[in-house]
């Protein structure tokens, strides 16, 4: 497998940092987060390699870690630091890829540049994981538009959640997406318990450029 991938969701807090561990885990990819804004606790870093099962040397370090639990652009601008799209320059790696945006795919990187612009200037496939909640259809319906709207190549949905096929299927037919599969919600989340529930809901082939 050597697929270059981006995950952006469609919310916050959705369950997009579970999914890219998994999909990292899957693929034995390489994964990088490029800003880490929210140091307190576990980092979505260390998460990928508590629970994708790849080795420390799989998980690129951020270009930029910061402080604050807030947008990238708000959590730079309280450290006097801007960031611009030429500091962000995608890692060379051996091998597959995983790249997790922060949040949704309109979340500023500068006042001047959204996420989904910088997807835009990447030039790879973006994953979108969207939350199987109530206003799941809006928000995953927005996020397809704001990512086409720029040129970048949709490679399919993954859901996370409870099973809400009607949701599920409107999402698919109207943005004309390719539904990739459904993580549930893992009680006892462990890196053996995801990679079970991955192969089981997702087809690795599905990933495969």
């Amino acid at each position: 497998m050597s697929g270059r991938y981006i995950v952006t969701g469609t919310d916050t807090d959705i369950g997009k940092t579970v999914f890219a561990a998994a999909l990292t885990g899957a693929l034995g990819a390489s994964y990088w987060k490029p800003v880490q804004a929210g140091l307190d606790g576990e980092t979505d870093s260390q998460t990928v390699l508590r629970l994708s099962g790849v080795g420390p040397d799989k998980i690129l370090s951020e270009y930029f870690r910061l402080r604050t639990p807030a947008s990238p652009h708000f959590a730079a601008a309280k450290e006097g630091i801007t960031i611009t799209a030429n500091d962000l320059a995608i890692p060379q790696v051996t091998g597959a890829l995983v790249i997790e945006g922060a949040g949704g795919a309109l979340v500023p990187v500068n006042d001047d540049l959204l996420f989904a612009d910088l997807f835009a200037l990447w030039k790879l496939p973006v994953i979108i994981a969207a939350s199987t909640r109530l206003g799941t259809i809006n928000h995953s319906l927005m996020t397809i538009e704001a990512l086409r709207s720029r040129g970048v190549p949709v490679h399919g949905i993954a859901f996370i959640g409870d099973e809400i096929k009607d949701s599920q299927d409107t999402i698919c037919r109207i943005g004309k997406v390719k539904q990739l599969g459904r993580l549930p919600i893992i009680a006892d989340l462990s890196a053996q318990a995801l990679s079970s529930a991955f192969q089981t809901h997702f087809n690795v082939s599905d990933f495969a450029l």
